[in-house]
């Protein structure tokens, strides 16, 4: 938990909650989705994700948009600006973690490595 809550802190936007961020790096990598789909991905309710998504939009970071496949469909899709923020961010954590895992030994990164692969499982459970 603590390092999770260290690594929120290297957000490129500080204004975005980490909800708001999780969501706007779903829609940069998984390109356009429905809300319910983002809700989904997110393990949370339609109606959450879409004041989630209200506020994004507002922030200039996500777009939404009519389906072209289905005119009742409203797709999200993030904006350059948002962007912007995902790939900031990003770079900001690697760069943290690199300085720390920098400092690390080679026994101590191998750890880790088996420890990653574990808590992956746990998490798609």
């Amino acid at each position: 938990m603590r390092l999770a809550r260290r690594l929120r802190q290297e957000r490129a936007d500080t204004e975005l909650s980490g909800t708001q961020y999780s969501a706007l790096a779903w829609t940069a990598s998984e390109g356009s989705l429905t809300v319910g789909r983002l809700a989904e991905l997110e393990r949370v309710t339609p109606p959450s994700m879409n004041r989630t998504v209200n506020c994004l939009v507002d922030a200039g970071y996500v777009l939404r948009e009519g389906s072209p496949d289905d005119g009742r469909k409203v797709l999200l899709r993030t904006t350059p600006a948002g962007e912007a923020v995902v790939r900031e961010t990003r770079r900001r954590r690697d760069a943290w973690l690199a300085k720390r895992f920098a400092a690390l030994t080679a026994d101590e990164r191998e750890t880790l490595a088996k420890a990653t692969a574990i808590l992956g499982r746990l998490t798609d459970q």
